[in-house]
């Protein structure tokens, strides 16, 4: 059970704190509800059962975890599809997990061809850039509360240290 204060993930609502645990008889007696504020949404509140098992529910990264992460991003495989309909399923499978490695999976895999359909003069697809977003405002707000940072400043962050990690990489 997630305690008062705690940040979590809340499925499709993101980074949400729990301000509370308790019934809700005007929903149905006898069982507890988190009471959830989306953090990037002031002023929402979410309430969801305790043990609910349609949405996911989780602790946010540790701080740890996100380092972890962050050395690891050069080496997360990418979601190399050419068919677009079977490309959009895995990137609608792979965001259902809301996991940040599964987020990076996507920003990479579509960062990748976006790059590549510029060189053939080619515009990013809207599927592309609607996951693009997804993944990116759940990655960077996620991490951006063990980082000590705004969401703006995460994209940043990452770019500045695989930069630094490649340059280290190269000098060796």
């Amino acid at each position: 059970m997630f305690q008062v204060g705690e940040y979590i993930v809340c499925d499709h609502n993101g980074v949400c704190r729990v301000l509370g645990v308790s019934e809700m008889p005007e929903l149905k007696k006898g069982v507890l509800y988190y009471q959830l504020e989306p953090v990037y949404s002031k002023g929402s509140r979410i309430f969801v059962p305790v043990d609910s098992d349609k949405l996911v529910l989780r602790r946010i990264s540790s701080a740890d975890e996100v380092e972890a992460l962050l050395d690891e991003i050069p080496s997360i495989e990418t979601i190399w599809i050419s068919n677009e309909k079977k490309r959009e399923e895995e990137y609608r499978e792979v965001a259902r997990r809301y996991e940040c490695r599964e987020w990076v999976k996507i920003i990479k895999t579509i960062y990748l061809r976006k790059k590549s359909r510029r060189l053939e003069g080619k515009k990013i697809t809207y599927i592309d850039e609607k996951y693009m977003k997804l993944a990116e405002d759940n990655l960077y707000g996620e991490i951006s509360i063990p980082l000590h940072l705004t969401p703006d400043k995460v994209e940043k962050f990452i770019r500045e240290r695989i930069n630094k990690a490649a340059v280290l990489v190269k000098e060796e």
